[in-house]
C-alpha cells in the first residue's frame, strides 16, 4: 500500500458518522500525517467547535481544524471553486499529498491542492450511510453514529420530585418500558440519582464513628452540593454516550438546587452554574398526593414535600424547562409519563439546512 506524506480529508460532518469515520481512518493508515478539515456554514444548527470537538474525540492521531465556509457549492463554477479554495488554503497552508475522499468532486478537490485523489467506498457499501440521512432521521441511523454524537442527540427525561414522590420507581418504569420497544430502543439507559449514594456514605461514616447514629444525626455543608451536581451531570453524560435516543434520569443538577435549599436555606451560585450547562428535554415531576409517605432510614421531612413540590414547579417555571406534573397510582403516573416523551420524540429533531448545492443528479 502506498503511502503519502500528508493527506486531506475534508467535510461538513454535519454531524460525522461511521462513514466518515471510516474514511479517516482509511486515510491514517496511509499517511505520515493527516489534517481533518472541518467545513461549516454559519446557517447550520451543529455548531462547527461541537463538531470539531468530536472528530478530535474519534481520531486523535489526526489533526483536525475547523473552518467556517458560508459559500454555496457549484461544482461548475471556477469562480465559486476558487472561493472554497480560498477558504480550504487558508485552514490548510501547507502542502497537501493526497485528498481522500468519497465524494464525486474529490478529484477537482485533489487536482487544485496539487495532491493525488484516493477514493474511499465511493458507493456507501460498507457504512450506507449520510449526513442527510442522519439529518432527517437520527434514530434510523442510531447505529451509524458515535458517543459523542449520540450524546449530544439524546432526549434527556429528568423525573424529579420530593422525598417518597415515587421519582425512582417512575424512572426505572420508564426505561424498562422504552427498553421493550426493542431495536434501538433496547439500550435505553437510566441514571441513578447519586445524591442518594452519596447520602447513605455519609451515613454510613457516621454510623462507623457512632453505630446508633440515625439519618438525623447526619449534617452537610454547602460545598458538598456542587459536588454531587457535577458527579450527577458525569453519570448522565456516560449514559446518554452508550444508549439509545432516550435517557431517563433519577434527578439531575437542577435539581440538586432545590434539595441544597432544603437543606441549607438558601441557593448555591455554584450549583447554579453547573446546572444552566446543559437544558434537558423533558422533566417529569411527581406530586407528593397521592404518594404515602415512607421512611427509607435517608428520609424525614413528610411535613415539606408540599412546600418543595412547589418549589420544583416553581423554579421549572421561572427557568423556561419544559415540564409536566404526574399524579395518580403507578400505572397512571407512567402512561401519562409516556405519552409525553412520545409526543417529544415524535417531535423529532431539527436541523437547519445547509447552504445549497448544485450537483449533478447521481451525486449523494
Amino acid at each position: 500500500m502506498r503511502r503519502f506524506g500528508h493527506g486531506l480529508v475534508l467535510g461538513k460532518f454535519y454531524p460525522p458518522h461511521a462513514g466518515h469515520h471510516h474514511l479517516v481512518r482509511t486515510a491514517q493508515d496511509q499517511c505520515e500525517r493527516l489534517t481533518v478539515l472541518v467545513c461549516a456554514a454559519s446557517v447550520e444548527s451543529v455548531p462547527l467547535a461541537d463538531r470539531v470537538a468530536w472528530m478530535r474525540e474519534a481520531h486523535p492521531g489526526a489533526e483536525v481544524v475547523g473552518a467556517v465556509d458560508d459559500i454555496p457549492v457549484d461544482l461548475y463554477d471556477p469562480a465559486v471553486w476558487e472561493a472554497h479554495m480560498a477558504v480550504f488554503r487558508g485552514a490548510v497552508p501547507g502542502r497537501v499529498d493526497a485528498v481522500f475522499t468519497s465524494e464525486e468532486y474529490g478529484g477537482e478537490l485533489a487536482r487544485r491542492f496539487g495532491a493525488e485523489e484516493v477514493l474511499v467506498d465511493r458507493e456507501r457499501t460498507l457504512f450506507p450511510v449520510s449526513g442527510t440521512a442522519v439529518r432527517a432521521d437520527p434514530v434510523a441511523a442510531w447505529e451509524f453514529l458515535g458517543p459523542a454524537v449520540r450524546a449530544a442527540l439524546t432526549r434527556r427525561i429528568v423525573v424529579l420530585g420530593a422525598e417518597s414522590t415515587g421519582t425512582t420507581t417512575l424512572s426505572r418504569a420508564l426505561a424498562g418500558h422504552y427498553r421493550s420497544r426493542g431495536g434501538v430502543w433496547a439500550k435505553t439507559g437510566w441514571v441513578a440519582e447519586y445524591g442518594r449514594r452519596y447520602s447513605e456514605e455519609k451515613l454510613a461514616v457516621a454510623r462507623a464513628a457512632d453505630p446508633a447514629a440515625s439519618w438525623p444525626d447526619v449534617s452537610f455543608t454547602s460545598e458538598e452540593f456542587p459536588v454531587i451536581a457535577r458527579r450527577q451531570d458525569a453519570d448522565e453524560e456516560r449514559a446518554a454516550r452508550l444508549g439509545s435516543p432516550v435517557l431517563f434520569c433519577d434527578t439531575d443538577s437542577f435539581a440538586t438546587g432545590i434539595w441544597h435549599e432544603r437543606y441549607m436555606d438558601g441557593r448555591n451560585e455554584e450549583v447554579e452554574r453547573i446546572a444552566a450547562g446543559r437544558l434537558r428535554d423533558l422533566y417529569l415531576l411527581t406530586d407528593h398526593a397521592d404518594v404515602p409517605f415512607e421512611d427509607d432510614g435517608l428520609r424525614d421531612g413528610p411535613q415539606l414535600r408540599p412546600w418543595m413540590t412547589g418549589r420544583f414547579r416553581e423554579e421549572l417555571e421561572r427557568t423556561g424547562r419544559r415540564f409536566l406534573v404526574v399524579a395518580g397510582d403507578r400505572e397512571a403516573r407512567l402512561a401519562r409519563a409516556v405519552a409525553a416523551v412520545d409526543e417529544l420524540l415524535g417531535e423529532g429533531w431539527h436541523f437547519a439546512d445547509p447552504l445549497p448545492e448544485n450537483v449533478r443528479a447521481q451525486a449523494s
